[in-house]
Protein backbone atom coordinates (compact mmCIF):
# COMPACT_ATOMS: atom_id res chain seq x y z
CA UNK A 1 0.00 0.00 0.00
CA UNK A 2 1.49 3.32 -0.96
CA UNK A 3 2.39 6.51 1.30
CA UNK A 4 -0.95 8.49 1.85
CA UNK A 5 -0.06 12.10 0.21
CA UNK A 6 -0.61 15.18 1.69
CA UNK A 7 -1.81 18.67 0.09
CA UNK A 8 0.30 20.69 -0.22
CA UNK A 9 -0.37 23.92 1.80
CA UNK A 10 -0.87 27.26 -0.03
CA UNK A 11 2.49 30.02 0.41
CA UNK A 12 -0.05 32.60 1.75
CA UNK A 13 -1.29 30.09 4.23
CA UNK A 14 1.56 28.32 5.04
CA UNK A 15 3.48 32.34 6.11
CA UNK A 16 0.51 33.31 7.62
CA UNK A 17 0.82 30.54 10.34
CA UNK A 18 4.73 31.47 10.49
CA UNK A 19 3.42 35.44 11.14
CA UNK A 20 0.85 34.13 13.90
CA UNK A 21 3.07 31.51 15.79
CA UNK A 22 5.64 34.87 15.49
CA UNK A 23 4.04 37.24 16.96
CA UNK A 24 2.94 35.36 19.77
CA UNK A 25 6.54 34.26 20.54
CA UNK A 26 7.72 38.20 20.14
CA UNK A 27 5.03 39.42 21.74
CA UNK A 28 5.58 37.29 25.23
CA UNK A 29 9.28 37.09 24.97
CA UNK A 30 10.27 40.09 23.80
CA UNK A 31 12.68 40.17 20.13
CA UNK A 32 15.94 39.16 21.58
CA UNK A 33 14.62 36.05 23.71
CA UNK A 34 12.62 34.84 20.78
CA UNK A 35 13.96 32.15 19.21
CA UNK A 36 13.38 30.76 15.20
CA UNK A 37 13.19 27.28 17.25
CA UNK A 38 10.04 28.53 18.82
CA UNK A 39 8.71 29.78 16.35
CA UNK A 40 8.98 27.34 13.82
CA UNK A 41 7.96 24.52 16.60
CA UNK A 42 4.59 26.97 17.24
CA UNK A 43 4.30 27.26 13.43
CA UNK A 44 4.45 23.27 13.01
CA UNK A 45 6.97 23.78 10.15
CA UNK A 46 10.84 23.19 9.90
CA UNK A 47 13.46 26.31 11.12
CA UNK A 48 15.18 26.23 7.71
CA UNK A 49 11.55 26.64 5.93
CA UNK A 50 10.89 29.37 8.47
CA UNK A 51 14.18 30.98 6.81
CA UNK A 52 12.87 30.06 3.38
CA UNK A 53 10.17 32.03 3.51
CA UNK A 54 11.32 35.21 5.45
CA UNK A 55 15.08 35.27 5.12
CA UNK A 56 15.79 36.34 8.63
CA UNK A 57 15.04 36.57 12.72
CA UNK A 58 14.85 40.27 11.33
CA UNK A 59 12.97 40.03 8.32
CA UNK A 60 10.44 37.75 10.23
CA UNK A 61 9.64 40.70 12.71
CA UNK A 62 9.72 43.32 10.47
CA UNK A 63 6.71 41.50 8.81
CA UNK A 64 5.35 40.50 11.82
CA UNK A 65 5.18 44.58 12.82
CA UNK A 66 3.67 45.56 9.61
CA UNK A 67 1.38 42.68 9.27
CA UNK A 68 0.14 44.35 13.14
CA UNK A 69 0.41 47.58 12.52
CA UNK A 70 -2.03 47.11 9.11
CA UNK A 71 -4.39 45.71 11.35
CA UNK A 72 -4.74 47.99 13.95
CA UNK A 73 -4.91 50.89 11.30
CA UNK A 74 -7.45 49.21 9.59
CA UNK A 75 -9.23 48.42 12.16
CA UNK A 76 -9.57 51.78 13.76
CA UNK A 77 -10.25 53.25 10.25
CA UNK A 78 -13.74 50.91 9.62
CA UNK A 79 -14.78 51.40 13.09
CA UNK A 80 -15.61 54.68 12.40
CA UNK A 81 -18.53 56.03 10.49
CA UNK A 82 -18.43 59.74 8.71
CA UNK A 83 -22.03 60.45 8.96
CA UNK A 84 -21.98 60.58 13.08
CA UNK A 85 -21.40 63.16 14.72
CA UNK A 86 -18.24 63.76 16.12
CA UNK A 87 -18.63 62.38 20.16
CA UNK A 88 -19.85 59.20 18.07
CA UNK A 89 -16.73 59.06 15.68
CA UNK A 90 -14.69 59.36 18.58
CA UNK A 91 -16.01 56.99 20.73
CA UNK A 92 -16.29 54.36 17.57
CA UNK A 93 -12.46 55.20 16.78
CA UNK A 94 -11.40 54.25 20.53
CA UNK A 95 -13.84 51.57 21.17
CA UNK A 96 -12.31 50.05 17.42
CA UNK A 97 -8.52 50.77 19.00
CA UNK A 98 -9.31 49.14 22.07
CA UNK A 99 -11.01 46.12 21.15
CA UNK A 100 -8.34 45.38 18.41
CA UNK A 101 -5.70 45.84 21.25
CA UNK A 102 -7.53 43.81 23.74
CA UNK A 103 -8.13 40.87 21.23
CA UNK A 104 -4.51 40.74 20.21
CA UNK A 105 -2.18 41.08 23.03
CA UNK A 106 0.64 39.41 21.57
CA UNK A 107 0.46 41.84 18.47
CA UNK A 108 -0.29 45.46 20.41
CA UNK A 109 2.96 44.16 22.63
CA UNK A 110 4.82 43.76 19.70
CA UNK A 111 4.07 47.24 18.30
CA UNK A 112 4.41 49.13 21.76
CA UNK A 113 6.66 47.65 23.64
CA UNK A 114 8.84 45.80 21.29
CA UNK A 115 9.37 47.15 18.08
CA UNK A 116 10.04 50.60 19.45
CA UNK A 117 13.76 49.34 21.11
CA UNK A 118 14.61 47.17 19.01
CA UNK A 119 16.16 49.02 16.14
CA UNK A 120 15.43 52.06 13.89
CA UNK A 121 14.00 50.23 11.15
CA UNK A 122 11.32 48.48 13.55
CA UNK A 123 10.62 52.23 15.00
CA UNK A 124 9.80 53.70 11.60
CA UNK A 125 7.54 51.00 10.79
CA UNK A 126 5.13 51.88 13.90
CA UNK A 127 5.91 55.37 13.68
CA UNK A 128 4.88 55.09 10.17
CA UNK A 129 1.18 53.89 11.43
CA UNK A 130 1.06 56.20 14.52
CA UNK A 131 1.42 59.11 12.22
CA UNK A 132 -1.51 57.53 10.17
CA UNK A 133 -3.78 57.13 13.12
CA UNK A 134 -2.74 60.72 14.24
CA UNK A 135 -3.41 62.54 10.97
CA UNK A 136 -6.92 60.40 10.87
CA UNK A 137 -7.85 61.61 14.24
CA UNK A 138 -6.91 65.00 13.92
CA UNK A 139 -9.16 65.11 10.56
CA UNK A 140 -11.57 64.07 12.86
CA UNK A 141 -11.52 66.67 15.21
CA UNK A 142 -10.81 69.25 12.54
CA UNK A 143 -14.22 68.45 11.05
CA UNK A 144 -16.08 68.33 13.58
CA UNK A 145 -14.56 71.52 15.07
CA UNK A 146 -15.02 73.24 11.89
CA UNK A 147 -18.82 72.44 11.90
CA UNK A 148 -19.35 73.76 15.14
CA UNK A 149 -17.36 77.07 14.34
CA UNK A 150 -18.79 77.27 10.62
CA UNK A 151 -15.34 78.41 10.32
CA UNK A 152 -14.02 76.39 6.80
CA UNK A 153 -10.62 77.93 7.50
CA UNK A 154 -9.52 76.49 10.42
CA UNK A 155 -6.57 75.09 10.46
CA UNK A 156 -5.56 71.21 11.12
CA UNK A 157 -2.70 72.80 13.07
CA UNK A 158 -4.61 74.31 15.76
CA UNK A 159 -5.78 70.30 16.71
CA UNK A 160 -3.19 68.48 15.62
CA UNK A 161 -1.86 68.53 19.22
CA UNK A 162 -4.89 67.41 20.73
CA UNK A 163 -5.04 64.30 18.15
CA UNK A 164 -1.02 63.72 19.21
CA UNK A 165 -2.00 63.65 22.90
CA UNK A 166 -5.04 61.52 22.33
CA UNK A 167 -3.33 58.90 20.95
CA UNK A 168 -0.50 58.38 23.41
CA UNK A 169 -2.81 58.47 25.95
CA UNK A 170 -4.72 55.56 24.08
CA UNK A 171 -1.30 53.87 23.58
CA UNK A 172 -0.41 54.22 27.45
CA UNK A 173 -4.16 52.93 28.31
CA UNK A 174 -4.11 50.07 25.81
CA UNK A 175 -1.11 48.72 27.38
CA UNK A 176 -2.51 49.10 30.98
CA UNK A 177 -5.69 47.74 30.27
CA UNK A 178 -4.08 44.39 29.24
CA UNK A 179 -2.32 44.46 31.87
CA UNK A 180 -4.87 44.68 34.28
CA UNK A 181 -7.32 41.76 34.78
CA UNK A 182 -11.09 42.66 34.02
CA UNK A 183 -10.93 45.69 32.30
CA UNK A 184 -12.72 45.57 29.03
CA UNK A 185 -12.05 47.58 26.07
CA UNK A 186 -15.45 49.35 26.37
CA UNK A 187 -14.19 50.18 29.81
CA UNK A 188 -10.95 51.48 28.48
CA UNK A 189 -12.75 52.97 26.04
CA UNK A 190 -14.78 54.93 28.25
CA UNK A 191 -12.02 55.85 30.59
CA UNK A 192 -10.35 57.99 28.01
CA UNK A 193 -13.53 59.27 26.16
CA UNK A 194 -14.76 60.91 29.87
CA UNK A 195 -11.31 61.89 29.75
CA UNK A 196 -10.98 63.73 26.43
CA UNK A 197 -14.28 64.63 25.59
CA UNK A 198 -15.12 67.21 28.08
CA UNK A 199 -12.24 69.50 26.74
CA UNK A 200 -13.11 68.58 23.26
CA UNK A 201 -16.31 69.34 23.66
CA UNK A 202 -15.98 72.66 25.08
CA UNK A 203 -13.29 73.66 21.88
CA UNK A 204 -16.08 72.42 19.20
CA UNK A 205 -17.98 75.06 21.13
CA UNK A 206 -15.69 77.45 20.87
CA UNK A 207 -14.82 77.79 24.41
CA UNK A 208 -11.11 76.33 24.54
CA UNK A 209 -9.01 76.63 28.02
CA UNK A 210 -6.35 79.93 28.03
CA UNK A 211 -3.30 79.61 30.55
CA UNK A 212 -3.40 82.68 32.65
CA UNK A 213 -1.65 85.44 31.12
CA UNK A 214 2.37 86.00 32.07
CA UNK A 215 2.95 87.91 34.86
CA UNK A 216 6.18 90.34 35.64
Amino acid sequence: MGAVKTKRMPRAVRERQMLDAAVRIFGRRGYTAASMDEIAELAGVSKPLVYLYLNSKEDLFTACVRREAGALSAAVRTGVRADLPADRQLWDGLLAFFGHTAENPDGWAVLHLQARTHGELFAAEVAAMREEIVAFVTRLIVVAAREAHRDPDLAERDVAGLAEALVGAAESLAAWANATPGTTARQAAATLMNFAWAGLGNLMRGRPWSPPPFED
